[in-house]
Protein backbone atom coordinates (compact mmCIF):
# COMPACT_ATOMS: atom_id res chain seq x y z
CA UNK A 1 0.00 0.00 0.00
CA UNK A 2 2.78 2.49 0.89
CA UNK A 3 4.94 1.82 -2.23
CA UNK A 4 1.50 1.78 -4.59
CA UNK A 5 0.69 5.43 -2.65
CA UNK A 6 4.73 6.75 -2.97
CA UNK A 7 4.43 5.54 -7.12
CA UNK A 8 1.28 7.80 -7.14
CA UNK A 9 2.91 10.74 -5.67
CA UNK A 10 5.93 10.13 -8.34
CA UNK A 11 3.37 10.13 -11.13
CA UNK A 12 1.93 13.23 -9.86
CA UNK A 13 5.26 14.88 -9.41
CA UNK A 14 6.07 14.05 -12.89
CA UNK A 15 2.59 15.09 -14.68
CA UNK A 16 3.19 18.54 -13.07
CA UNK A 17 4.78 21.71 -14.64
CA UNK A 18 8.15 22.22 -14.39
CA UNK A 19 8.39 25.60 -12.66
CA UNK A 20 5.25 23.95 -10.56
CA UNK A 21 7.73 21.35 -9.31
CA UNK A 22 10.24 23.75 -8.64
CA UNK A 23 7.67 26.32 -6.52
CA UNK A 24 7.02 23.33 -4.42
CA UNK A 25 11.12 22.86 -3.88
CA UNK A 26 11.47 26.30 -2.71
CA UNK A 27 8.54 26.81 -0.24
CA UNK A 28 10.02 22.94 1.14
CA UNK A 29 13.52 25.33 1.20
CA UNK A 30 12.22 28.87 2.63
CA UNK A 31 10.13 26.31 5.72
CA UNK A 32 13.65 25.56 7.04
CA UNK A 33 16.43 28.43 5.59
CA UNK A 34 14.86 32.17 6.40
CA UNK A 35 14.62 34.22 3.48
CA UNK A 36 16.20 37.51 4.19
CA UNK A 37 15.94 40.37 2.44
CA UNK A 38 17.57 43.41 2.60
CA UNK A 39 15.87 46.50 2.24
CA UNK A 40 11.99 47.28 2.41
CA UNK A 41 11.23 50.61 2.59
CA UNK A 42 7.69 49.69 4.42
CA UNK A 43 8.14 52.36 7.49
CA UNK A 44 8.90 55.23 4.91
CA UNK A 45 5.54 54.44 2.71
CA UNK A 46 3.75 54.57 5.94
CA UNK A 47 5.28 57.94 6.79
CA UNK A 48 4.41 59.21 3.46
CA UNK A 49 1.34 57.59 2.82
CA UNK A 50 -0.68 57.11 6.41
CA UNK A 51 0.90 59.10 9.03
CA UNK A 52 3.38 57.05 10.24
CA UNK A 53 0.25 54.97 11.87
CA UNK A 54 0.91 50.96 11.15
CA UNK A 55 -2.69 50.86 12.24
CA UNK A 56 -3.97 53.34 9.29
CA UNK A 57 -3.79 50.12 6.84
CA UNK A 58 -4.59 46.79 7.82
CA UNK A 59 -1.37 44.89 7.20
CA UNK A 60 -3.08 41.75 7.70
CA UNK A 61 -5.21 41.78 4.02
CA UNK A 62 -3.74 41.46 0.77
CA UNK A 63 -3.20 45.24 0.06
CA UNK A 64 -2.10 44.25 -3.72
CA UNK A 65 -5.51 45.85 -5.42
CA UNK A 66 -6.05 48.20 -2.62
CA UNK A 67 -2.74 50.55 -2.44
CA UNK A 68 0.35 51.06 -3.78
CA UNK A 69 2.30 49.00 -1.18
CA UNK A 70 4.37 46.64 -2.30
CA UNK A 71 4.30 44.68 1.65
CA UNK A 72 1.41 43.47 3.93
CA UNK A 73 1.93 40.24 5.59
CA UNK A 74 0.04 37.79 3.67
CA UNK A 75 2.27 38.29 0.34
CA UNK A 76 5.23 38.41 3.33
CA UNK A 77 3.91 35.14 3.83
CA UNK A 78 3.02 33.99 0.66
CA UNK A 79 6.97 35.16 -0.69
CA UNK A 80 8.24 33.16 1.78
CA UNK A 81 10.01 35.91 3.87
CA UNK A 82 11.69 34.96 6.78
CA UNK A 83 13.56 37.90 7.90
CA UNK A 84 13.16 41.35 6.95
CA UNK A 85 16.08 43.94 6.89
CA UNK A 86 13.48 47.25 7.38
CA UNK A 87 14.96 50.15 6.05
CA UNK A 88 14.85 53.50 8.56
CA UNK A 89 15.61 55.92 5.43
CA UNK A 90 15.08 59.84 5.68
CA UNK A 91 15.85 62.10 3.07
CA UNK A 92 19.44 62.99 2.30
CA UNK A 93 18.64 66.76 1.70
CA UNK A 94 17.62 67.24 5.45
CA UNK A 95 20.24 69.09 7.65
CA UNK A 96 21.50 66.27 9.62
CA UNK A 97 20.25 67.23 13.15
CA UNK A 98 16.76 66.88 11.50
CA UNK A 99 17.92 63.28 9.76
CA UNK A 100 19.28 61.73 13.20
CA UNK A 101 15.41 63.04 14.69
CA UNK A 102 13.57 61.35 11.74
CA UNK A 103 15.93 58.36 12.04
CA UNK A 104 15.25 58.20 15.55
CA UNK A 105 11.56 58.12 14.94
CA UNK A 106 11.55 55.72 11.74
CA UNK A 107 13.11 53.30 14.23
CA UNK A 108 9.83 53.63 16.70
CA UNK A 109 8.26 52.80 13.65
CA UNK A 110 9.63 49.73 12.99
CA UNK A 111 8.57 48.76 16.24
CA UNK A 112 5.30 49.69 16.27
CA UNK A 113 4.79 47.48 13.37
CA UNK A 114 5.92 44.64 15.09
CA UNK A 115 3.97 45.63 18.07
CA UNK A 116 0.90 45.99 16.21
CA UNK A 117 1.19 42.42 14.59
CA UNK A 118 3.14 40.00 16.95
CA UNK A 119 1.62 37.00 15.88
CA UNK A 120 3.97 38.06 12.52
CA UNK A 121 6.43 39.68 13.41
CA UNK A 122 9.48 39.80 16.18
CA UNK A 123 12.39 42.04 16.46
CA UNK A 124 15.89 40.44 15.63
CA UNK A 125 19.60 42.01 16.73
CA UNK A 126 21.84 38.77 15.74
CA UNK A 127 21.21 36.00 13.48
CA UNK A 128 20.84 33.42 16.19
CA UNK A 129 17.59 35.97 17.00
CA UNK A 130 16.68 35.45 13.20
CA UNK A 131 16.85 31.41 13.14
CA UNK A 132 14.89 31.24 16.05
CA UNK A 133 12.26 33.42 15.33
CA UNK A 134 11.75 31.78 11.72
CA UNK A 135 11.56 28.67 13.24
CA UNK A 136 8.84 30.05 15.67
CA UNK A 137 6.79 31.29 12.44
CA UNK A 138 7.24 34.19 12.81
CA UNK A 139 9.06 36.80 10.96
CA UNK A 140 12.01 38.35 12.21
CA UNK A 141 12.53 42.10 11.74
CA UNK A 142 15.94 44.42 11.67
CA UNK A 143 16.47 47.33 11.17
CA UNK A 144 18.74 49.38 8.72
CA UNK A 145 19.51 52.86 8.26
CA UNK A 146 20.40 54.19 4.69
CA UNK A 147 22.25 56.85 5.15
CA UNK A 148 25.00 57.94 7.31
CA UNK A 149 24.22 61.29 7.65
CA UNK A 150 21.53 59.95 10.18
CA UNK A 151 24.74 60.01 12.66
CA UNK A 152 25.29 63.80 12.12
CA UNK A 153 29.10 63.22 12.64
CA UNK A 154 28.42 61.78 15.89
CA UNK A 155 29.68 58.12 16.32
CA UNK A 156 27.98 59.05 20.07
CA UNK A 157 24.75 58.76 17.89
CA UNK A 158 26.15 55.57 16.12
CA UNK A 159 26.54 54.33 19.18
CA UNK A 160 23.05 55.15 19.88
CA UNK A 161 21.70 53.83 17.26
CA UNK A 162 22.93 50.54 17.72
CA UNK A 163 21.63 50.20 21.10
CA UNK A 164 17.90 51.01 19.68
CA UNK A 165 18.84 47.99 17.29
CA UNK A 166 20.10 48.89 14.06
CA UNK A 167 22.13 46.18 12.80
CA UNK A 168 23.10 47.82 9.50
CA UNK A 169 23.66 51.45 8.09
CA UNK A 170 24.09 52.39 4.28
CA UNK A 171 27.36 54.63 4.56
CA UNK A 172 25.87 57.10 1.81
CA UNK A 173 22.41 57.68 0.02
CA UNK A 174 22.31 60.09 -2.92
CA UNK A 175 24.92 62.44 -1.71
CA UNK A 176 27.74 62.81 -0.38
CA UNK A 177 28.39 63.16 2.85
CA UNK A 178 30.94 64.82 5.16
CA UNK A 179 32.97 61.61 5.24
CA UNK A 180 32.27 59.40 2.12
CA UNK A 181 31.51 59.74 -1.19
CA UNK A 182 28.32 58.79 -2.69
CA UNK A 183 28.15 56.77 -6.01
CA UNK A 184 25.34 59.50 -7.61
CA UNK A 185 26.87 62.80 -6.65
CA UNK A 186 30.43 64.78 -7.09
CA UNK A 187 32.99 62.86 -5.18
CA UNK A 188 34.67 64.53 -2.44
CA UNK A 189 37.11 62.93 -0.58
CA UNK A 190 38.02 59.78 -3.01
CA UNK A 191 35.93 57.07 -1.22
CA UNK A 192 36.19 57.28 2.29
CA UNK A 193 38.16 60.49 4.25
CA UNK A 194 39.46 59.62 7.47
CA UNK A 195 37.06 60.06 10.07
CA UNK A 196 34.80 57.85 7.13
CA UNK A 197 37.22 55.00 8.29
CA UNK A 198 36.75 55.36 11.71
CA UNK A 199 33.19 55.07 11.51
CA UNK A 200 33.51 51.85 9.94
CA UNK A 201 36.05 50.53 12.69
CA UNK A 202 33.45 51.71 15.11
CA UNK A 203 31.07 49.97 13.63
CA UNK A 204 32.75 46.56 13.38
CA UNK A 205 33.80 47.18 16.95
CA UNK A 206 29.43 47.34 17.90
CA UNK A 207 28.86 44.51 15.10
CA UNK A 208 27.17 46.66 13.01
CA UNK A 209 27.34 45.79 9.05
CA UNK A 210 28.64 48.42 7.03
CA UNK A 211 26.14 48.35 4.22
CA UNK A 212 28.02 49.72 0.55
CA UNK A 213 24.87 50.19 -1.38
CA UNK A 214 24.61 53.94 -2.78
CA UNK A 215 28.55 54.92 -2.23
CA UNK A 216 31.17 54.98 -5.08
CA UNK A 217 32.89 52.39 -6.15
CA UNK A 218 36.32 54.00 -4.88
CA UNK A 219 34.07 54.18 -1.45
CA UNK A 220 33.26 50.32 -1.95
CA UNK A 221 37.06 49.64 -2.52
CA UNK A 222 37.77 52.05 1.17
CA UNK A 223 35.48 50.12 3.00
CA UNK A 224 36.46 46.64 2.38
CA UNK A 225 39.68 47.64 3.23
CA UNK A 226 39.04 49.32 6.47
CA UNK A 227 36.63 46.60 7.56
CA UNK A 228 37.45 43.73 9.83
CA UNK A 229 34.22 42.17 9.16
CA UNK A 230 32.53 41.54 5.63
CA UNK A 231 30.58 44.19 4.02
CA UNK A 232 27.03 44.09 2.14
CA UNK A 233 25.09 45.74 -0.31
CA UNK A 234 21.97 45.63 1.18
CA UNK A 235 19.98 46.48 -2.29
CA UNK A 236 21.98 46.73 -5.36
CA UNK A 237 22.82 44.66 -8.58
CA UNK A 238 25.79 44.29 -11.29
CA UNK A 239 26.89 46.98 -12.95
CA UNK A 240 28.82 44.88 -15.80
CA UNK A 241 24.87 43.91 -16.68
CA UNK A 242 23.42 46.94 -16.51
CA UNK A 243 25.35 50.37 -16.56
CA UNK A 244 24.45 51.48 -13.27
CA UNK A 245 26.22 53.36 -10.78
CA UNK A 246 24.43 52.35 -8.13
CA UNK A 247 25.01 48.87 -8.97
CA UNK A 248 28.29 46.76 -8.05
CA UNK A 249 31.12 47.17 -10.33
CA UNK A 250 33.76 43.54 -11.13
CA UNK A 251 36.52 45.09 -9.53
CA UNK A 252 34.12 45.18 -6.46
CA UNK A 253 32.54 41.58 -7.20
CA UNK A 254 35.98 40.21 -7.46
CA UNK A 255 37.06 41.07 -4.65
CA UNK A 256 34.21 39.93 -2.33
CA UNK A 257 35.38 36.17 -2.23
CA UNK A 258 37.98 37.55 0.05
CA UNK A 259 36.10 40.30 2.03
CA UNK A 260 33.37 37.40 1.84
CA UNK A 261 30.55 39.87 1.88
CA UNK A 262 27.33 39.75 0.44
CA UNK A 263 25.19 41.65 -2.49
CA UNK A 264 21.71 41.61 -2.19
CA UNK A 265 20.30 41.71 -5.51
CA UNK A 266 17.64 44.05 -5.82
CA UNK A 267 15.07 44.63 -8.50
CA UNK A 268 14.88 48.60 -8.90
CA UNK A 269 13.81 48.55 -13.16
CA UNK A 270 16.22 51.19 -13.69
CA UNK A 271 18.96 49.20 -11.74
CA UNK A 272 18.41 45.34 -13.98
CA UNK A 273 17.10 46.69 -16.99
CA UNK A 274 19.89 48.57 -19.65
CA UNK A 275 16.88 49.68 -21.58
CA UNK A 276 15.05 51.14 -18.59
CA UNK A 277 18.19 52.84 -17.36
CA UNK A 278 18.75 54.42 -20.95
CA UNK A 279 15.19 55.28 -21.11
CA UNK A 280 15.83 57.62 -17.61
CA UNK A 281 19.11 59.41 -18.86
CA UNK A 282 16.43 60.37 -22.25
CA UNK A 283 13.78 61.29 -20.22
CA UNK A 284 16.05 63.34 -18.16
CA UNK A 285 17.69 64.84 -21.85
CA UNK A 286 14.45 65.77 -22.78
CA UNK A 287 13.08 67.96 -19.47
CA UNK A 288 16.61 69.66 -19.92
CA UNK A 289 15.93 70.54 -23.24
CA UNK A 290 13.07 71.56 -23.43
CA UNK A 291 13.78 73.79 -19.93
CA UNK A 292 11.13 72.17 -17.91
CA UNK A 293 10.59 72.95 -14.56
CA UNK A 294 11.14 69.93 -12.18
CA UNK A 295 9.68 70.84 -8.47
CA UNK A 296 6.22 70.69 -9.87
CA UNK A 297 6.14 66.98 -10.47
CA UNK A 298 2.19 67.32 -11.68
CA UNK A 299 2.58 70.19 -14.23
CA UNK A 300 5.84 68.38 -15.58
CA UNK A 301 3.78 64.59 -15.41
CA UNK A 302 1.79 66.42 -18.07
CA UNK A 303 3.64 68.74 -19.88
CA UNK A 304 5.89 65.28 -20.74
CA UNK A 305 2.97 63.09 -21.28
CA UNK A 306 3.42 63.59 -25.12
CA UNK A 307 6.86 62.88 -25.24
CA UNK A 308 6.54 59.60 -22.94
CA UNK A 309 3.20 58.20 -24.86
CA UNK A 310 5.48 58.00 -28.15
CA UNK A 311 8.82 56.57 -26.23
CA UNK A 312 6.88 54.30 -23.46
CA UNK A 313 9.18 53.32 -21.04
CA UNK A 314 10.57 49.46 -21.43
CA UNK A 315 9.82 47.75 -18.29
CA UNK A 316 12.55 44.84 -16.57
CA UNK A 317 11.55 41.67 -16.40
CA UNK A 318 11.65 38.69 -13.91
CA UNK A 319 14.85 37.77 -16.58
CA UNK A 320 16.57 40.80 -15.90
CA UNK A 321 16.62 40.51 -12.35
CA UNK A 322 17.49 36.55 -12.48
CA UNK A 323 20.83 37.64 -14.94
CA UNK A 324 21.94 40.20 -12.00
CA UNK A 325 21.84 37.46 -9.60
CA UNK A 326 23.63 34.79 -11.74
CA UNK A 327 26.35 37.73 -12.72
CA UNK A 328 27.23 38.11 -8.98
CA UNK A 329 27.23 34.36 -8.31
CA UNK A 330 29.69 33.54 -11.44
CA UNK A 331 32.02 36.42 -10.66
CA UNK A 332 31.63 36.79 -6.51
CA UNK A 333 30.54 32.90 -6.57
CA UNK A 334 27.71 31.21 -4.89
CA UNK A 335 28.50 32.23 -1.47
CA UNK A 336 28.56 36.07 -2.22
CA UNK A 337 24.83 36.57 -3.60
CA UNK A 338 21.07 37.35 -1.59
CA UNK A 339 18.59 39.52 -2.15
CA UNK A 340 17.43 42.67 -1.70
CA UNK A 341 14.03 43.25 -3.53
CA UNK A 342 13.60 47.78 -2.01
CA UNK A 343 9.74 46.89 -2.41
CA UNK A 344 8.09 50.04 -1.15
CA UNK A 345 11.03 52.91 -2.05
CA UNK A 346 10.48 52.68 -6.10
CA UNK A 347 6.98 53.33 -7.91
CA UNK A 348 7.31 50.73 -10.44
CA UNK A 349 8.89 46.95 -10.24
CA UNK A 350 9.47 44.39 -13.10
CA UNK A 351 6.95 42.55 -15.09
CA UNK A 352 5.89 39.63 -12.90
CA UNK A 353 7.39 41.12 -9.29
CA UNK A 354 4.10 43.42 -7.96
CA UNK A 355 5.26 42.66 -4.14
CA UNK A 356 6.49 40.92 -1.47
CA UNK A 357 4.86 37.62 -2.78
CA UNK A 358 7.42 37.25 -5.82
CA UNK A 359 10.47 35.25 -4.25
CA UNK A 360 9.24 31.24 -4.84
CA UNK A 361 8.97 33.04 -8.34
CA UNK A 362 12.37 34.14 -8.53
CA UNK A 363 14.11 30.94 -6.92
CA UNK A 364 12.26 28.97 -9.08
CA UNK A 365 13.35 30.10 -12.11
CA UNK A 366 16.92 30.22 -11.04
CA UNK A 367 16.56 26.46 -10.47
CA UNK A 368 15.09 26.34 -13.53
CA UNK A 369 18.02 27.03 -14.63
CA UNK A 370 19.83 24.21 -12.24
CA UNK A 371 20.38 26.01 -9.03
CA UNK A 372 20.44 23.48 -6.38
CA UNK A 373 18.97 23.61 -3.43
CA UNK A 374 22.30 23.79 -1.22
CA UNK A 375 22.81 27.04 -3.96
CA UNK A 376 19.14 28.36 -2.94
CA UNK A 377 19.50 28.07 0.66
CA UNK A 378 22.69 30.26 0.16
CA UNK A 379 20.87 32.99 -1.72
CA UNK A 380 17.54 33.30 0.20
CA UNK A 381 19.76 33.65 3.95
CA UNK A 382 22.47 31.35 4.39
CA UNK A 383 25.03 33.80 3.27
CA UNK A 384 23.55 36.68 5.17
CA UNK A 385 23.39 34.96 8.55
CA UNK A 386 27.02 33.72 7.67
CA UNK A 387 27.82 37.33 7.37
CA UNK A 388 25.90 38.51 10.45
CA UNK A 389 27.56 35.60 12.39
CA UNK A 390 31.38 36.92 11.22
CA UNK A 391 30.23 40.87 12.48
CA UNK A 392 29.35 39.97 15.47
CA UNK A 393 32.22 37.16 15.75
CA UNK A 394 34.82 40.60 15.39
CA UNK A 395 32.50 42.69 17.76
CA UNK A 396 33.29 40.00 19.71
CA UNK A 397 36.98 39.82 19.77
CA UNK A 398 37.19 43.81 20.20
CA UNK A 399 34.83 43.76 23.66
CA UNK A 400 37.47 44.89 25.48
CA UNK A 401 38.11 48.45 23.11
CA UNK A 402 36.71 51.49 24.61
CA UNK A 403 34.73 53.40 21.94
CA UNK A 404 36.08 56.14 19.72
CA UNK A 405 35.82 59.78 20.90
CA UNK A 406 36.56 60.90 17.38
CA UNK A 407 35.16 63.81 15.80
CA UNK A 408 35.05 65.13 12.59
CA UNK A 409 37.42 68.27 12.54
CA UNK A 410 35.19 71.82 12.17
CA UNK A 411 36.09 73.88 9.05
CA UNK A 412 35.52 77.28 10.04
CA UNK A 413 33.39 78.89 7.32
CA UNK A 414 35.32 81.46 5.08
CA UNK A 415 35.81 84.99 6.41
Amino acid sequence: MIRASLIAVSALALALPAAAQDQAAVRRILETTPLIDGHNDLPWALREGFGNDPHAVDLATDLDSSTTLHTDIPRLRAGGVGGQFWSVYVPAQLAPVEAARETFEQIDTVRRIVAAHPETFELATTADDVVRIHAAGRIASLIGIEGGYSIDDSLALLREFHQAGVRYMTLTHSKTTTWADSATDAPKWGGLSPFGETVVREMNRLGMLVDLSHVSEETMLDAMRVSDAPVIFSHSSARAVTNHTRNVPDSVLSQLAEDGGVVMVTFVPGFVSEANRQWGIDVGAEIQRRGLDTSDTVALEAAMKPWTDAHPRPNATIADVVAHIQHVRNVAGIDHVGLGGDFDGVTSLPDGITGVDAYPAILATLMQAGWTEADIRKLAGENVLRVMRAAEAVAASKAGERPSLATLPVVPPPA
